[in-house]
């Protein structure tokens, strides 16, 4: 194989306004191997493959492909110098083929001379030669996400690609579904494809890739062959302080149930059943954790007892006190009063307004409390002051409470969240994701909270597609598949377990 790098960045400089997003980066990804890419959020890496893509173009710098200077203006011509992208959101159409999404966007191309019946032959060979099987006449809504991917890597295959870029690809896969595509890659790999994988997670990076490069505010600041490193030189890399990288928490003490479930049915506005008879309970001083793929009723289930959500059926009791949810016109504002606090799934969507500033956001849903007000007025200043407190204690920046909301980092957005709803001394916390899209850092110091929440006594019920946070926090883990929960197991139980009841093999067959 030629010493020749597949790919080389030479002094890649890139901004948006003031903000710049790649300084000076260089790059060499050698023809034939894996290569990883960490960093933070905002850390650039995004940016990075954009310009290797042509979404974006850099501001200074040289791209190199196979040895020579290219000028990627668009993705057309990325495709055309043999670079392929999966997306971390795939870019299927629901009601079309697996042939027919392969073919959408070359149907000018060599490929299709012959007609479909060549596309086909074409398809097939691609999945019998890398392992992956999907049915090329299946439609992609009847697919599990797994095999939706595995179109979008042969939507790039069949355009010829050489380099193949990944982003975040495990975030919707169980982990047999990882396993798989991992499998995948190193026979890539073999056939002499060049992989790109960008991710957050650490474990997969030192499982899959041969070399790794860690960025940091915008600059590459470590290269590194995977053999040589470790997680936690990594974490630190990516930070620029040592990190833990595990949970370290004590045994619960869990003591009288707090929050009781009771044959909750919730149905969407389609009519489609999304949580299905559903019954669990949540005791004070326990984390119980819902494990499952996205997409399987726990966002439904969470938002149903938060009120922001009208159940068909079904009860639920808090401290002894029981609402019939179907019955009772239940709002955010009631549950609140019911001492249950929420941290939604999507901070931006639920959680914030982002045009508010910090201290606006921070007792959002608690305006009315006596406690900021001053007669008939808030009392802005008291209010102040306490944002100033919990940006203090949560270790928000930067730590200014007058700050647009937009202005913060996404893992300090989700600290002004989760101080809003922890420091009201909830009896109950549901949590859902409390770590998407949040920096290494920030998740080291949002996990530490909830088992010190856990600690004081409160229940906490967690939602979080990351199975390594759930088996990390959890005293108790549910396992929910199609609306179902489909079994319980302890955090200690294996990972290949927990992955088969994630995946419907449940009962005797998992």
């Amino acid at each position: 194989m030629s010493d020749t790098p597949a790919i080389e960045l030479r002094n890649i400089n890139k901004s948006f306004g003031p903000v710049h997003a790649n300084r000076d980066i260089d790059l060499v990804v050698k023809k034939g191997s894996i290569h990883g890419i960490v960093g933070e959020n905002g850390a650039g890496k995004s940016t990075l493959m954009s310009i290797l893509y042509g979404f974006y173009q850099a501001d200074k710098g040289d791209v190199l492909v196979d040895g020579r200077k290219a000028h990627i203006g668009d993705s057309k011509t990325a495709i055309s110098l043999g670079i392929g992208m999966v997306h971390q959101h795939f870019m299927l159409v629901d009601n079309f083929t697996v042939l027919e999404n392969v073919i959408l966007g070359a149907e000018g191309g060599p490929l299709l001379a012959g007609g479909v019946s060549k596309a086909r032959q074409e398809l097939k060979r691609l999945e019998d030669d890398y392992g992956l099987k999907v049915g090329v006449d299946e439609l992609i809504e009847d697919l599990p996400v797994g095999l939706q991917q595995r179109v979008e890597i042969l939507k790039a295959l069949f355009r010829g690609a050489e380099i193949l870029i990944l982003d975040e690809p495990t975030g919707v896969l169980t982990p047999a579904e990882a396993d798989h595509l991992f499998r995948i890659l190193q026979v890539l790999k073999d056939e002499g494809k060049t992989v790109l994988l960008i991710t957050h997670k650490l474990r997969e990076i030192m499982a899959v890739t041969d070399t790794v490069s860690v960025m940091r505010r915008g600059e590459m600041v470590a290269t590194r062959k995977t053999s040589e490193t470790s997680m936690a030189e990594l974490a630190e890399l990516m930070v620029g302080r040592s990190v833990l990288l595990r949970v370290d928490k004590k045994p619960a003490h869990p003591k009288e149930t707090v929050l009781d479930v009771s044959h909750l049915t919730v149905t969407d506005s389609r009519g489609v059943q999304v949580v299905k008879d559903v019954s669990f309970n949540v005791r004070a001083g326990e984390i119980v954790g819902i494990a499952g793929v996205s997409g399987n009723g726990q966002s439904e289930l969470l938002e149903t007892l938060a009120g922001i959500r009208k159940a068909t059926s079904g009860k639920v009791t808090i401290e002894g006190a029981t609402i019939d949810l179907a019955e009772t016109h239940v709002d955010p504002a009631m549950m609140r009063d019911w001492n249950l606090g929420h941290v939604p799934e999507d901070r931006h969507r639920m959680g914030l307004v982002t045009g508010f500033a910090e201290y606006e956001n921070a007792i959002l849903g608690y305006h009315n409390d006596p406690t900021y007000s001053k007669g008939f007025l808030l009392d802005i200043p008291k209010i102040r002051d306490a944002a100033r407190e919990e940006i203090e204690k949560y270790d928000i920046r930067p730590p200014d409470c007058l700050l647009k909301t937009a202005n913060f980092s996404g893992g300090n957005q989700q600290k002004i969240v989760l101080a809003r709803e922890m420091e009201r001394d909830p009896t109950v916390l549901l949590v859902g994701q409390p770590t998407r899209g949040v920096d290494i850092g920030a998740i080291e110091f949002i996990h530490k909270r909830l088992i010190e929440m856990r600690d004081a006594g409160k229940g906490v019920l967690l939602v979080s597609v990351e199975l390594d946070e759930i088996r990390g926090l959890a005293d108790r883990v549910l396992v929910m598949f199609d609306g179902k929960i489909v079994g319980e197991r302890s955090p200690e139980t294996d990972e290949s377990e927990l992955g088969l009841l994630m995946a419907g093999a449940h009962g005797e067959n998992a």
